[in-house]
């Protein structure tokens, strides 16, 4: 007699799927129709509407285990045509925060960030609070006495409140518990995904594909009306941070090029600081207009309550852009503070801030929406290595 398979469901799971604003999910009838208008869907394995009746039976182990929520971009086609007014696209945006949480590695730190609502004031002001401890602790808030003539060099340098010594110890620490907490996490989401599909092709083939589909965000490309108001906000906000880590990977080079290993490269006479003319600086002060740029492109869509093409706009969503905005706004006043008459003490206030807001940011990248590029990517190099292209269904 053939065995019958047995379905775990969760209640626990749908009713915390409902509060994370899955809540639309109940008026779905199955119409399907979300997964015919996708451009992006696989045509062996078609989304949203398969993950919304997973999240109506309250199936969590199938539902974290589905690359399907990750290959979806959230353009949105799928909620302007929805007839019941589910909204697809934030359905599975629910799925993505719920993952991530799951994943999570410690769990409490997705549990904080999963439950932003009410923990956001410990995120935003325990790193701001850290660092003026720190600095009391160490420096006791010098500041310089005498200021430098206005010129390319700036009138100060935030050295002398906080020494390079001091940053490296920290963002280097809180560095390593990021990749250590991406690694662990990313290996069960590898496994979760991967079980009982065939891989065929190279891995390093589809991690290539994954990558520039990534990083010229070509797959919005394949949406319909949801593009401009997603694309190109997102890919300047990326490239944005990409241009400034390179930058800051670029300084430290120039800062210590007198010590091996650095010494070793080929760089020119520059010393730090570098003038504000200098090429470095140009790439540090373009990435800073790509990311004020795509920065206010994300906060004027999410200004447009009840557009269906934008979304729903979650306190996890809101948490997330407004920490990149309070990098981005204070990254911003802290460079422009060097070049105009203030009080130093206001500069160095706001880059206290500055430093607080970029330690949030590094500390929650595992678990806010900043996990997407590592999830996103895993799936899609999975989603390649199982040969699910749109319309080509696995041999």
């Amino acid at each position: 007699m053939a065995s019958i398979p047995v379905v775990q469901s969760s209640s626990d799971f749908r009713d915390a799927f409902f509060k994370r604003g899955g809540e639309n999910a109940a008026k779905c009838y199955q119409c399907a129709t979300c997964s015919s208008v996708c451009e992006l869907a696989p045509a062996d394995a078609p989304f949203p509407r398969r993950q919304i009746l997973m999240a109506q039976w309250g199936l969590e182990d199938q539902l974290m285990a589905d690359p399907g929520p990750w290959l979806c971009h959230q353009c949105n086609d799928c909620s302007v045509r929805c007839p019941r007014e589910v909204n697809p696209g934030d359905m599975m945006a629910a799925v993505r925060a719920m993952a991530i949480e799951s994943l999570s590695v410690p769990r409490f730190m997705g549990r904080l960030t999963g439950n932003i609502r009410a923990s956001w004031p410990a995120l935003i002001f325990l790193p701001i609070i850290f660092w003026v401890v720190l600095l009391g602790a160490t420096t006791g808030f010098h500041t310089p006495e005498n200021m430098l003539p206005l010129s390319l060099d700036g009138r100060f340098h935030y050295e002398e409140l906080v020494p390079h010594a001091l940053i490296y110890i920290v963002y280097t620490s809180v560095t390593l518990w990021v990749v250590a907490a991406m690694w662990f996490s990313g290996r069960r989401f590898w496994k979760m995904i991967g079980t009982g599909q065939e891989r065929q092709g190279s891995f390093w083939g589809a991690l290539t594909g994954a990558v520039f589909d990534i990083s010229t965000h070509k797959k919005f490309s394949s949406c319909d009306r949801g593009v401009p108001k997603r694309r190109w906000g997102h890919f300047l906000v990326m490239w944005g941070f990409i241009g400034a880590a390179v930058t800051s990977g670029i300084l430290v080079v120039y800062l210590y090029k007198e010590y091996p290993p650095f010494s070793w490269i080929p760089i020119g006479d520059a010393a730090y600081p570098l003038p504000l003319d200098h090429w470095v600086k140009w790439l540090g002060n373009i990435s800073a207009v790509a990311l004020v740029i795509g920065g206010v492109l994300l906060f004027v869509n999410r200004l447009k309550k009840g557009d269906k093409l934008v979304g729903q706009t979650t306190a996890f969503d809101r948490f997330f852009l407004m920490t990149v905005l309070g990098v981005i706004g204070t990254g911003v006043l802290t460079e422009g503070f060097r070049f105009v008459t203030i009080p130093v003490e206001l500069a160095f206030g706001v880059y206290i801030l500055h430093l607080g807001a970029v330690l949030t940011l590094f500390m929650t990248v595992p678990y806010s929406k900043f996990a997407h590029i590592f999830y996103r990517t895993t799936a899609l190099v999975l989603a390649e290595s199982f040969g699910r292209k749109k319309g080509v269904p696995p041999a």
